[in-house]
């Protein structure tokens, strides 16, 4: 009988850790209160419940609580993840392309989700300057005529896959353009921060929005939840934040305290 008994109680327990994982996933946070008030046990039982999450990481212990823990999945290079989220890159471009205007010059740095505007704006009439320092994008943006591209070269960077460095930065400091868009490994809306993996990287796109009119992230929904290394910019420098999908209502919430737009196909 006894057996049976810890049986019992040890399978309710992993049902509710995985429970409480669920509530983290869906709202990034939850409340020791809460869940003791939830599942009608102590508020101590709570605690060892997330200490043993924590000691798995699963989790973060906060006071009173617990908060998801943002990922960071190291795909570092961006031409080895040019095939993924393909759906949500093109929505992405979609809402991008209606905020260009005729005779705009537009700034695509090192992004997907950048290449994915330059082949929706290779199929228009829009009479634009492209400036990039993206080898893709400027291969695709030659096949239009009337986009006039404007390459920003320097030292090749990492993945092979664009230029970054001290003659490309001297480069982005002359420019004005009238709209940017700008990629991101991840975006923290709470924390008030956009990062990515390379320095080099994150220098120059902080230096893009700096000298932009108008700056925007482009990031698919996902990188909501996850983390780069280097945190280029904070959210109030732009004008919005574009994305793939309805972001949680305290994401949103967050974003209009600081005056972000976020902005949807």
């Amino acid at each position: 009988m006894r057996i049976g008994f810890i049986g019992v109680s040890n399978m309710f327990l992993e049902e509710r850790q995985d429970i409480i994982l669920s509530m983290l996933a869906r709202d990034g946070k939850v409340r020791v209160r809460d869940l003791s008030e939830k599942f009608k046990v102590t508020e101590d039982c709570i605690r060892k419940d997330l200490g043993a999450l924590e000691k798995k990481g699963k989790l973060k212990r906060t006071y009173g609580g617990a908060v998801r823990i943002r990922e960071n999945s190291h795909m570092v290079e961006v031409s080895k993840h040019r095939n993924t989220d393909v759906e949500a890159k093109q929505r992405i471009a979609q809402a991008a392309v209606k905020l260009i205007h005729e005779k705009d010059m537009v700034f695509l740095d090192i992004s997907t989700s950048n290449l994915a505007i330059a082949e929706l704006l290779v199929k228009m009439e829009l009479e634009v300057t492209v400036v990039t320092n993206m080898i893709d994008i400027l291969v695709v943006l030659a096949r239009n005529p009337k986009i006039r591209v404007v390459f920003a070269g320097g030292k090749i960077n990492k993945s092979r896959d664009g230029f970054w460095g001290g003659m490309t930065l001297d480069f982005i400091s002359r420019l004005k353009p009238d709209i940017a868009f700008v990629g991101a490994v991840g975006v923290d809306v709470k924390e008030n921060s956009v990062s990515t993996y390379d320095i080099d990287d994150g220098i120059n796109k902080a230096a893009i929005i700096r000298h932009s009119k108008k700056a925007y992230v482009v990031a698919e929904a996902r990188k909501l939840s996850t983390d780069g290394n280097y945190n280029y910019t904070t959210l109030d420098t732009l004008s919005g934040l574009i994305t793939d999908s309805e972001p949680a209502a305290d994401i949103r919430a967050a974003a209009d305290s600081y005056g972000v737009e976020i902005i949807l196909p």
